[in-house]
């Protein structure tokens, strides 16, 4: 590729696909590619800062659940996302287009497929979900966030290249934060849900936190991440057993904070186990447990391998468990710091440039046979 050659972008649904996509796109440009997104109307709320030269938005739908009519609306929706996506790429004339999964990818991907353009597929979990599914034997190549991938066959996995995940620049720059003594200060505890905010969080641990000894409790420090119909209720719950806590819907520094904690209480989505990893802060980790392919689960269990995080069901994340385990990490830093350097040993922070480096790789392989 040459510079100022154009790499489109499919990303979308939520901040867990477009944040990696951001993380490329801002390593693409500065090796001199120009880059535009393509995304669904869901997942504009994001993209304000996205370091691409234009945002299209194009038709999306999922085609999982509900009634046979309501698939077929949104295979209908899709078909037209793919008719919109046809026209765009014809008119752009990229060199590669790279999808980062979800529905809101297959439009674009299946145009590019359909145009003889090459692509590449990120797969951020460990096991392979719907959407790529449906475009893995479609594309060039596939970058992996996990050293497995799950969900897939030989021919699939033929394609697959382990790259890591992305994480945003400021991600890295809270990688630099050392681990924080736990000292009489006491126990500072991140708890976030992802983009889509967790209610089992807000409904257990001002709970766990009214369970402990009055004089444990009072060397708890607590930032969370709720929902917006629970940010006031949960406020109130800590207030009520006089619990030092921050809480709000959402953090736009929840890197640095999260490089702040001594323990992180998430979900398993990808981006956070990545984040965790390149950070390395110890975790308690509740993986989703309605998702069809299970991904958060087999995210947790990857980084569960090494020690630095704890995974329990969500039917077994009670308010006893997590009181318990909250005072066993006050009283264990020195465990805090080894599960810490545990995490740590597992990020990946040079994910962006070797994805990156796949990239262009295949756009140069098919630049020099066409």
């Amino acid at each position: 590729m040459s510079s100022g050659d154009l790499v489109v972008l499919a990303a979308g649904g939520t901040g867990g696909h477009l944040f990696p996509a951001q993380a490329l796109a801002d390593e693409l440009r500065r090796r001199g590619c120009r880059v535009e997104l393509v995304t669904d109307s869901r997942a504009q709320r994001y993209t304000g800062n996205f370091p691409a030269d234009h945002v299209h938005v194009i038709a999306s739908a999922t085609p999982r659940g509900g009634s046979l009519a309501g698939k077929l609306q949104a295979g209908l929706v899709l078909a037209r996302g793919t008719l919109q996506a046809l026209g765009l790429l014809r008119r752009l004339r990229p060199a590669i287009v790279v999808g980062f999964g979800g529905y809101p990818t297959v439009p674009p991907l299946m145009a590019a497929s359909l145009l003889k353009m090459p692509t590449v597929l990120h797969e951020q979990n460990a096991v392979l979900g719907a959407a790529n599914r449906a475009l893995a034997r479609r594309v060039t190549a596939i970058a992996t966030g996990f050293g497995r991938l799950g969900g897939s066959d030989g021919r699939v996995r033929a394609k697959a290249r382990d790259v890591g995940n992305p994480v945003r620049p400021a991600v890295l720059a809270a990688a630099a934060t050392q681990f924080p003594a736990v000292g009489e200060g006491g126990l500072h505890v991140l708890i976030t849900g992802g983009s889509q905010g967790a209610r089992v969080f807000a409904d257990i641990m001002p709970e766990a936190l009214r369970l402990m000894p009055e004089a444990v409790r009072a060397r708890m420090h607590i930032v969370q991440q709720a929902r917006p119909e629970d940010v006031a209720r949960v406020r109130d719950a800590y207030a009520a057993s006089q619990t030092d806590a921050l809480v709000e819907s959402f953090f736009n520094d929840l890197p640095a904070r999260m490089a702040s904690a001594h323990l992180v209480v998430a979900r398993a989505g990808a981006s956070t186990v990545a984040e965790l990893a390149v950070i390395g802060r110890p975790a308690i980790l509740v993986p989703f447990p309605h998702a069809l392919d299970q991904d958060q689960a087999a995210n947790a269990a990857e980084l569960e391998k090494s020690g630095a995080v704890k995974v329990i069901r969500q039917n077994d994340f009670t308010a006893p468990w997590v009181a318990q385990a909250l005072e066993q990490a006050l009283d264990n830093p020195l465990a805090l710091a080894q599960r810490a350097q545990a995490a740590k040993a597992q990020g990946r922070v040079d994910a962006t440039a070797r994805l990156a480096d796949l990239v262009l790789g295949v756009a140069q392989k098919h630049k020099l046979e066409s």
